[in-house]
């Protein structure tokens, strides 16, 4: 199968590029340009919906990270802030009976995929009504209702477990589709390529999404990955591969349709890398120190909410009374969430097996 690659300046997405103003400018206009092409194509009720999410989810991240602060949400918490395009662009190309499995970084995708934000909220809190019960917390969203299963804190480890899922859609002989999300950290695991070349040679309906943030944890990808593409990696198995802008969720979803109609029509997998970038540190407890003011700037001059909303705008999709009641809902669902949350009980002390096996 002909390899789909998306060709991009590779100085232009480096983490060691210095910001420069007109630059991410000209870059911001070319993207906008390609995207209100797309938009054109798109039903207004999805628009819609796919920015409602990505404020939704903006919004939901910003009050985990207050709440946080106020030792109302315990252990770790990793934020999706600047990574909306990509759960939002490919979740929302799904059908409900495709599966879904991710790595810690799951409270958006989670409520996209259709948990309701409230027990998302409730989850982190650690509270009975939570989406598991309180026993999961941020890492571990589940729901076997949507379809999503998890939510894991093990580098790498939901990628053979994504393998495997497929291999029960293959073997049951449907046509969905498994889709396996992953930081490019997860790369250098060995389950990475143990998976790919299985999913290759067996012909397994995977589409493998590699958001990548540019950071495993603190270390620039610069640093720790000899091969700056992670796409290109997927040649080394003869799978299908394509470089995605993870600041466009047009572009996003785009890119995870072409991968769906291979995977649908004769099981083969794909790997997405999907550059994107997030502008908080890794987790609430880093500081980010690592990074620069200017190259945070830098993506932020390229902000996916704001650039899609900016689109829908010049497109006249929406006036500025629709795009104030789209914010309004938002803003609504997650303050509904915090009080739903805290007016939450604990789960009782006799819960403590419950659901243990081993």
């Amino acid at each position: 199968m002909k390899n789909i690659q998306i060709v991009k300046s590779e100085k232009s997405e480096s983490t060691e590029a210095g910001y420069d103003p007109a630059t991410a400018q000209a870059e911001y206009l070319q993207r906008k340009k390609k995207q209100i092409e797309s938009i054109r194509e798109t039903p207004k009720e999805l628009l819609g919906e796919m920015l409602y999410q990505m404020i939704l989810g903006r919004r939901f991240e910003e009050k985990c990270a207050e709440v946080y602060r106020m030792g109302k949400i315990g252990g770790f918490c990793h934020l999706y802030i600047g990574q909306e395009a990509v759960g939002v662009g490919a979740i929302t190309a799904l059908r409900p009976d495709d599966f879904v499995i991710t790595a810690y970084r799951d409270h958006v995708q989670a409520i996209v995929r259709g948990i309701k934000p409230e027990e998302v909220m409730a989850e982190l809190y650690g509270k009975v009504t939570g989406c598991v019960k309180g026993k999961g917390g941020s890492m571990h969203m589940f729901s076997a209702e949507h379809n999503f299963f998890g939510g894991h804190g093990i580098v790498g480890g939901q990628i053979g477990l994504g393998a495997g899922m497929a291999f029960a859609q293959r073997y049951k002989n449907t046509d969905a589709v498994t889709v396996c999300f992953f930081g490019e950290a997860a790369v250098n695991q060995g389950i990475f390529h143990e998976s790919l070349n299985m999913a290759q040679l067996w012909k397994l309906p995977c589409i493998f999404i590699c958001e990548n943030n540019q950071y495993g944890m603190g270390t620039s990808q610069t640093r720790a990955m000899s091969m700056a593409r992670v796409s290109k990696k997927a040649d080394s198995y003869g799978m299908a591969n394509e470089f995605v802008d993870g600041m466009d969720v047009m572009a996003v979803r785009e890119a995870m349709l072409r991968a769906l109609e291979r995977s649908r029509k004769d099981g083969s997998p794909t790997l997405l890398e999907i550059r994107c970038y997030r502008y908080m540190g890794h987790s609430m407890s880093d500081p980010g120190k690592y990074r620069t003011v200017e190259e945070i700037k830098k993506y932020q001059e390229r902000d996916p909410i704001l650039l899609f909303k900016d689109s829908l705008k010049d497109a006249k999709v929406f006036n500025e009374k629709e795009f104030e009641e789209i914010h309004r809902r938002a803003e609504e669902v997650v303050n509904a969430s915090i009080k739903f949350a805290e007016e939450s009980a604990f789960p009782d002390e006799s819960e403590l097996f419950t659901d243990v096996y081993a």
